[in-house]
């Protein structure tokens, strides 16, 4: 009976896109994926009305979800060891590292795999409209998702492991070695040439090598274009991650690219 399926629904929100995803959990599929990339960077303000019109505009939203989870993609986070984190500090954390208001709202997230807190500041106007309109639902930080997607999966390997997950205009940068965070950073980009500076700079500074360390790249690159070029021109091992999970992909979707989408398809 199609009214006893039970879906779950997770949205992606960065200023420069909107990405959705439904997994069936009763026949465990994607039954649907989606991403839409504005022209331009958005206010939180017009990000949120972007949403509301695919929200309304889309039957598949018009479904009874179980759980819905929103990822907040900012460059307003920080990471904390847990002991060292104390609840009445989380401006004093983030504002080394962002920009913030006084009337910004911070939260945290635990990352229990390696004991960290993640401080960062959520987009609200996007979480009081989820909850209008959908109810209960949970949201993280996209750099929790990573970090915490990497090192669940991560098999110690004697080399530097580096995951750059690609943005329109920022960079997720995120290095493992011998199974342990060792770096995690956001950078923001406009030519190959900061691309390719960040990445360079994060070798400098943790002194890893470009001949053994490996690369894996996910979100909005693909082999043949320049920030690829540009990666492999510097580094011997680089490669598109490989999205490895166990849900069955709906007809409509079998050829989409699974890299693009590696954060939200890791939310379930």
């Amino acid at each position: 009976m199609k009214q006893n399926n039970i879906k779950e629904l997770s949205i992606q929100v960065n200023l420069n896109g909107l990405s959705f995803c439904i997994l069936n959990r009763t026949s465990n599929t994607i039954e649907f994926l989606n991403h839409i990339a504005f022209k331009n960077k958005l206010t939180p303000f017009d990000a949120l009305n972007r949403l509301k019109t695919e929200l309304s505009s889309n039957t598949v939203f018009s479904d009874e979800f179980d759980a819905v989870t929103v990822i907040h993609q900012n460059e307003l986070s920080t990471l904390v060891p847990k002991d060292l984190y104390d609840e009445n500090h989380k401006a004093d954390y983030l504002k080394f590292n962002a920009k913030i208001l006084k009337t910004d709202y911070i939260t945290h997230d635990e990352i229990v795999v390696n004991d960290g807190v993640n401080i960062y500041i959520p987009y609200v106007n996007i979480n009081n409209y989820i909850f209008e309109t959908f109810g209960e639902f949970v949201y993280k930080h996209s750099s929790t998702l990573l970090i915490d997607t990497v090192l669940q999966n991560k098999k110690t390997k004697d080399a530097p492991e580096i995951y750059i997950n690609v943005n329109t205009s920022t960079i997720e940068v995120l290095v493992v070695n011998k199974g342990q965070l060792q770096l995690f950073n956001a950078f923001e980009y406009h030519s190959k040439e900061d691309f390719i500076y960040y990445i360079l700079f994060v070798f400098e500074q943790l002194k890893l090598d470009a001949e053994t360390a490996k690369i894996y790249l996910s979100g909005n690159i693909e082999k043949d274009d320049e920030l690829y070029g540009v990666v492999y021109t510097y580094i011997r091992h680089v490669e598109i991650i490989t999205v490895d999970f166990s849900y069955k992909l709906s007809e409509a979707i079998k050829n989409e690219k699974l890299h693009r989408h590696f954060l939200i398809l890791n939310s379930f």
